[in-house]
């Protein structure tokens, strides 16, 4: 039966009533949302984004926030504050600055969003900080700015361990302008021979399937092109939409002999589709590190309202790897 939005003061509740069912099984974690068509594009096309610039995170007792990373060319780090800084207390001036704990003790979590303020440019917060600097009272205002999906400070190395090469890419998120810098970083890893790699995807949530797919393609050089990297599976009255997915090794294209993705509940959707294809092949020899994942082998399609600048993005096909394992709505482990 269809849904009538009557007595739905907003859109957001009529989209949780729509997918009551499917978050109850856990299959729509809030997956399905409304955005705005302006806004998603220049992000994906881009990496055009409002904000601080950071990305903060709870220590494991839920009381300590964190910077876990600064991003270039944002103002936060312009500022003086980068990853690893422990955020102290935060408000709109000096004088009427607030600690995390009691934020968080006063209205949970959520608290420490509305501190942050709307992700408007413009906004400013005070910002009590501790690292090895010291500790000090820091003003940031929020502005325009664009996301570097590797960043050009410790996105991409090689490390040497005990004379053995291993290369390291920090993936920040699936936008398209993450392709060139992939393509960079892996022209030198093959350069230098590396066959054993770290792919960090510990804060990545995901994005476009295509640069998922084509970081599968430069980690897939012993891959044929008659290998299947993943299925994209639409349900049975869409089955015309179906595809498969095979490697397209790239002239930078890399063959390991190990991969250790590193994992956390943050990593998602795109991050996990790329792990989820090398076990069939890998097997033993590919592992995920940290923690369990998110749990989302399903993607969305746009709904577009272009009048409005509204966006759908709707819970519409499912991936699976070579051997059709895709069932991981609990996350990987």
């Amino acid at each position: 039966a269809t849904l009538s939005p009557a007595g739905y003061a907003t859109v957001d509740s009529y989209i949780d009533a729509l997918t009551a069912t499917a978050r109850a099984q856990r299959k729509d974690r809030f997956f399905t949302y409304l955005t705005s068509i302006k806004e998603e594009n220049a992000y994906y096309a881009s990496g055009s984004s409002a904000g601080f610039g950071l990305r903060f995170a709870l220590d494991q007792t839920g009381q300590r926030l964190f910077a876990t990373e600064s991003f270039e060319g944002a103002p936060a780090l312009a500022a003086g504050i980068d990853r690893g800084a422990e955020i102290l207390a935060i408000g709109t001036t000096s004088g009427n600055l607030r600690t995390v704990s009691a934020i968080i003790a006063a209205e949970g979590t959520a608290g420490l969003t509305t501190a942050f303020g709307p992700d408007t440019p413009g906004t400013a917060r005070v910002f009590r900080v501790s690292d090895a600097a010291g500790t000090r009272d820091v003003t940031v205002a929020k502005a325009d700015f664009t996301l570097q999906p590797v960043s050009s400070r410790y996105g991409a190395k090689i490390i040497d361990d005990s004379g053995q090469r291993v290369g390291y890419i920090n993936l920040r998120t699936f936008i398209s302008t993450a392709e060139p810098a992939l393509k960079t970083a892996f022209a030198n890893f093959r350069a230098q021979g590396v066959t054993k790699i770290i792919v960090d995807l510990r804060y990545n949530g995901g994005g476009l399937v295509a640069t998922a797919e084509y970081l599968g393609d430069l980690l897939g050089g012993g891959r044929s092109t008659s290998e299947v990297f993943d299925y994209t599976t639409f349900r049975t009255e869409k089955a015309s939409n179906n595809q498969t997915r095979f490697f397209a090794p790239q002239p930078e294209s890399i063959t390991p002999t190990r991969i250790a993705f590193i994992g956390s509940g943050g990593t998602a959707s795109a991050s996990e589709l790329v792990i989820n294809a090398f076990t069939p092949y890998l097997h033993g020899n590919s592992a995920l590190i940290g923690t369990n994942t998110y749990g989302k082998p399903v993607g969305q399609i746009p709904l577009d309202k272009p009048a409005c600048d509204d966006r759908l993005r709707v819970i519409a096909f499912a991936t699976q790897n070579a051997a059709r394992n895709g069932n991981y709505y609990d996350g990987l482990a």
